[in-house]
């Protein structure tokens, strides 16, 4: 065949199948939509996936910068919860520079010092310091300065270039100088560097990064420097060129074994590698990995991307779905046309070629239609998830590749059937006696079960929504066990700059317009900073780990939070005050109290894990507490005078953890307000106060129903993509159902118009056309129901605080797809009803 023919015969197909497309409208629009409604939502999840799984991909030597990961390992010990942390201790940092593989190690801290410029006092929201050059490790492109020599000395500092805009108005900031205040000293740091902002799809969140020395900064025989077991800072390692993270990994135990020594605990010799492992992340594994509750950003997890990408993938079949259903329904009636085409000398190959053309051609207009419809989009969706996702159809990170192969599958799928179905239709079967439809052998079952499976995707994601949505709710809305409502919470007060003026500030405060009462603690709303204390019960040989937090008398009844036995702590009362004496030296100071002892709250968790069933029990009991060097001043006597009930602070995601309080003067880090009246007038009032009494330290302040709306911010959107998607999967199904009534009320005119004659009434019509799709909707709840049992199930034990499956959900959503697929096919079955029976009789 020569280049002319070979031209006019594709010619020829692309003029006929504009001809049917064109002649056959309602089916065009139907598909046209539901296609690219289906590949438009498919290319978004597409291009959510690979953003989810781009993080920190893009850094120069990505590949081989690394986080030391410090993970609680299962040890039997019910008092041990395994899990996984990004952060871990300064001189585990230091310990893996023992490693040859090893090129650099930087410790990082994040803080919020004063920042002192121009007579003014401020804090930066992500500041970090570091021991030695980070950028060498997370290569950010340098805008100005040297990459070499830009932190490589403590008292230089580098910005971002949004920070030093902020600050300095311009990016040229090389030289500039920040006053920070660290421990009540001020000291200057100069400007030596402003690197690129960190890009969304990175696990780093900094504004500031200073270098200081952390040795001087905490002194030469601080615990901070020694312990092993804290948490509190990201110790970044850069690997050799050709260095083998795995055999890093093999040789980990040994060199715990050969690094951490053994520590007096609870009276006893324990190891801190007994029950944690030291294991190096990737950096480009973080924002996925297990260990991402404490990082630098909010994390995600890979059992949510890839239930993303299923969703992607079950939208778009739904959308194959109702193009094969269409298009094997209007097969039929496209017999003639093929049994013609054959008589005049049409071959199947030609044949397969012309159907596969037209389901190519629309799928190619509907993929247009689609491309625009993402681009529309894609701005709301980067808002709504605070991502910078991009549409590029050429060089990295191209659509084009994946929208032309989705073309070629789905057009692919959705023709393929008609195609070979259609061509091996005999002409003499279809045009003997006049024939004008004929419909294979299993057709109609295969519609039957497209259906089916088009409703219980629609169902399983109106389920999934629904839970995901109600477990939302509850979580914002569980009593955490104090009250949340009025409450103000105003952070980092424990600054050695305020610690003269704290009483001042406190009695001010209290006495303004609207305040109720006021307390500090080291736990606030949503807050992280904790330390752990182990405490013996009488006659017990094994000690058990609390979180300790740190409070004065104001904080239980500032919070609500009323004991359940004994009382909570009183203010003058000289043994429920732990502060170490001032007047001593550090040492002594802390030998001294631990010599005298105090006293301590518990909640009734703690309680029931030192053995004491009821509180009541508790109430007066003396413990063994390690309140410091155990091995230097020995352990601590607490006497135990009150219970509370527990309390959450966190997510309830978070398992409720066993809490000792201790009253504090100076440590508590959060100051929190009871107030009533207008909360920003509240506010307002207390800032003045603030600036009037410290104008050199920043004022910060959340409200804690602001605080708890941002913490179940990640579940709330979790939701409404669940809700949209629900929608578009509803609509798409819908769709289809749309055509396959009308095409099912015209196949069945003269049956109609037979059952009117012989007296059958409008609505028993009706009732026939709806039962024939209603028995499928709800077949199709007998497939969805289990799996979004199990679905739901699995996601829901992931908190710790959580709805049961309300079999009312699963009916309600079955009830409301059913509703739905009824309303779209009744418009059909009323309108064939109520046609008059000789039109539906004179139907050929």
């Amino acid at each position: 065949m020569s280049l002319q023919q070979l031209g006019s015969l594709w010619g020829n197909y692309l003029a006929v199948a504009f001809r049917m497309l064109a002649r056959s409208k309602t089916y065009t629009l139907i598909n046209l939509i539901g296609l690219s409604l289906g590949l438009a939502a498919s290319l978004i999840i597409l291009l959510h996936v690979r953003y989810e799984l781009s993080y920190d991909a893009s850094l120069p030597g990505a590949d081989r910068a690394f986080v030391l990961q410090q993970w609680v390992v299962a040890s039997g010990d019910p008092n041990v919860t395994p899990g996984a942390n990004p952060m871990t201790s300064y001189v585990s940092g230091e310990r893996l520079r023992q490693f040859p593989q090893i090129d650099r190690v930087v410790y990082a801290g994040n803080g919020q010092p004063v920042i002192l410029q121009n007579g003014e006092a401020s804090v930066s929201a992500h500041f970090l310091f570091v021991d030695g050059p980070l950028f060498d490790i997370v290569q950010l492109p340098f805008l100005r300065g040297d990459r070499a020599t830009a932190l490589a000395a403590p008292g230089t500092l580098v910005l971002t270039e949004s920070e030093a805009q902020r600050r300095f108005g311009t990016i040229d900031a090389i030289g500039r100088t920040l006053t920070l205040v660290i421990a009540g000293r001020p000291t200057d740091y100069r400007v030596t560097g402003v690197v690129q902002d960190p890009p969304r799809n990175s696990h780093l969140a900094l504004s500031i990064v200073a270098r200081t020395d952390i040795v001087a900064l905490f002194g030469a025989g601080s615990p901070f420097l020694t312990q092993w077991m804290p948490k509190n800072g990201w110790v970044y390692a850069r690997l050799r060129p050709g260095a083998d993270v795995e055999e890093i990994a093999r040789q980990m135990p040994a060199w715990e074994r050969r690094n951490i020594p053994d520590q007096l605990v609870g009276g006893a010799r324990i190891n801190a590698g007994t029950n944690a492992d030291w294991r190096l992340i990737n950096i480009r594994d973080i924002h996925l990995g297990e260990a991402n509750g404490g990082g630098m950003r909010p994390g995600n997890d890979r059992t949510t991307v890839a239930a993303m990408a299923l969703i992607a993938l079950l939208i778009l079949a739904m959308a194959v779905v109702n193009f094969v259903n269409l298009a094997t329904a209007r097969a039929g009636q496209r017999a003639r046309e093929v049994a013609l085409r054959k008589v005049l000398g049409a071959s199947r190959r030609q044949l397969i070629a012309q159907f596969l053309g037209e389901s190519l051609l629309l799928v190619s207009a509907a993929m247009l239609l689609a491309l625009a419809l993402v681009e529309a989009a894609l701005p709301f969706l980067n808002a709504f998830l605070d991502a910078d996702m991009k549409v590029t159809y050429f060089g990295a990170g191209t659509i084009l590749l994946p929208a032309l192969l989705l073309v070629l599958i789905v057009g692919g799928l959705g023709g393929l059937y008609p195609a070979f179905y259609l061509s091996r239709f005999q002409p003499a079967r279809v045009l003997k006696a006049n024939r004008s439809e004929a419909d294979g052998p299993g057709s109609g079952r295969l519609r039957n079960v497209l259906v089916v499976g088009q409703f219980a995707v629609s169902i399983g994601l109106i389920i999934c929504t629904a839970i995901i949505q109600a477990q939302t709710d509850f979580a914002r809305t569980a009593d955490p066990g104090y009250r949340r409502d009025g409450l103000l919470q105003i952070g980092q007060v424990a600054r050695a700059a305020l610690a003269p003026r704290m009483e001042n500030l406190l009695r001010e405060i209290q006495a303004v317009d609207g305040v109720v009462s006021v307390g500090r603690s080291t736990i606030g709303v949503d807050t992280w900073g904790m330390e752990n204390m182990d405490v013996t019960a009488p006659g017990a040989t094994a000690s058990v780990e609390f979180e300790l937090y740190r409070v004065d008398p104001g904080f239980f009844p500032t919070l609500g939070i009323a004991p359940i036995a004994g009382r909570t702590f009183a203010a003058g009362s000289a043994m429920d005050d732990s502060t170490p004496d001032a007047n001593l030296p550090e040492e002594e100071a802390a030998a001294a109290m631990a010599r005298r002892g105090y006293n301590v709250v518990l909640n009734r968790l703690a309680a029931r894990r030192l053995g004491f069933a009821d509180p009541r029990q508790a109430v007066g009991k003396t413990l063994l507490a390690d309140d410091g060097d155990v091995e230097t001043i020995g352990r601590t006597p607490v006497t135990i005078v009150g219970v509370v009930e527990n309390s959450r602070f966190r997510s309830v995601r978070d398992p409720l953890a066993p809490m000792i309080f201790l009253s504090n003067r100076v440590q508590p880090s959060w100051l929190l307000v009871r107030y009533n009246g207008v909360p920003r007038d509240v506010r307002d009032r207390i800032e003045q106060v603030w600036k009037r009494i410290a104008p050199d330290v920043p004022f910060e302040a959340e409200y804690s129903d602001d605080i708890v709306r941002d913490l179940y911010a990640p579940e709330a959107a979790r939701a409404r993509i669940f809700a949209g998607f629900s929608l578009l999967a509803v609509l798409i199904g819908c769709l289809g159902l749309f055509g396959l009534a009308a095409f099912t009320a015209e196949r069945r005119t003269k049956e109609i118009g037979i059952r009117k004659v012989l007296g059958a009434r409008t609505r028993d019509i009706v009732r026939l056309l709806v039962w024939q799709f209603g028995r499928l909707v709800l077949i199709a709840n007998l497939i969805a129901w289990p799996i979004a049992w199990w679905a739901m199930r699995d996601w829901l034990n992931g908190f710790d605080l959580r709805i049961g499956l309300n079999p009312l959900l699963f009916i309600g959503a079955g009830a409301l797809a059913l509703a739905i697929a009824a309303g779209t096919v009744m418009a059909h079955a009323l309108r064939i009803a109520r046609t008059h029976p000789i039109h539906a009789l004179r139907y050929e």
